[in-house]
């Protein structure tokens, strides 16, 4: 991914993070037939060095036969919003479009054990939706089987992981204040989160 030094985050924990608060991610992979995507909600793990991220397909979705010891990337994102040259302090301005996003390269894996598809069923849920858990113990043995039969469960290990947030930083406070008094006047959850994203790295004045 192309990002200049002044969009590049280098701190962990921001993408971690940020990975975490954006958890419904493109899974991009190489097969036969060329290019092939997958929207997915993703756990994200760590430990020390490690970054492990989970999932699964549907069965029927063939992209999972694809992952095996190749490489994947994971595409995180997050709030964006156009950026009208109004905003900037001189007159020859060209808009953009400002926006966070986390890549995650890493080899995949299929779960074969039963138990580890069954622990990720059991993340996701906790994550998602915790009293559904409640409620999917009390479905019959042979339903929650035949749900699980469904799904493949995978594992991306992190070889490399690249963070940008394209918020203006080359830009002086002043126009900086005058992008976050903008984007968190809208409505739109997207282009308000870019502001708050903004404020979160202490761009601007305040």
């Amino acid at each position: 991914m192309y990002i200049p030094e002044f969009n590049r985050i280098e701190d962990r924990e921001i993408s971690l993070d940020f990975m975490k608060a954006n958890p419904f991610a493109i899974l991009i992979s190489s097969s036969a037939e060329g290019l092939v995507a997958t929207h997915l909600p993703v756990l994200v793990q760590h430990a020390g060095d490690d970054l492990i991220l989970r999932g699964h397909f549907a069965k029927a979705n063939h992209h999972w036969s694809t992952i095996e010891e190749k490489e994947s990337l994971v595409i995180f994102h997050g709030p964006h919003a156009y950026i009208s040259p109004s905003l900037y302090e001189v007159r020859e301005s060209v808009p953009t479009w400002n926006y966070a996003t986390v890549h995650v390269y890493g080899k995949g894996r299929v779960l074969k054990d039963d138990a580890d598809v069954r622990q990720v069923l059991i993340d996701l849920t906790s994550r998602f939706d915790p009293s559904y858990y409640q409620q999917w113990l009390t479905f019959s043995e042979d339903y929650r089987e035949k749900m699980v039969r469904r799904i493949v469960a995978l594992e991306i290990r992190a070889t490399r992981v690249e963070t940008k947030f394209k918020l203006g930083q080359n830009r002086t406070k002043a126009e900086q204040d005058n992008l976050i008094r903008a984007l968190e006047r809208s409505s739109d959850s997207n282009v308000a989160g870019v502001a708050a994203l903004m404020k979160q790295e202490k761009l601007g004045s305040s």
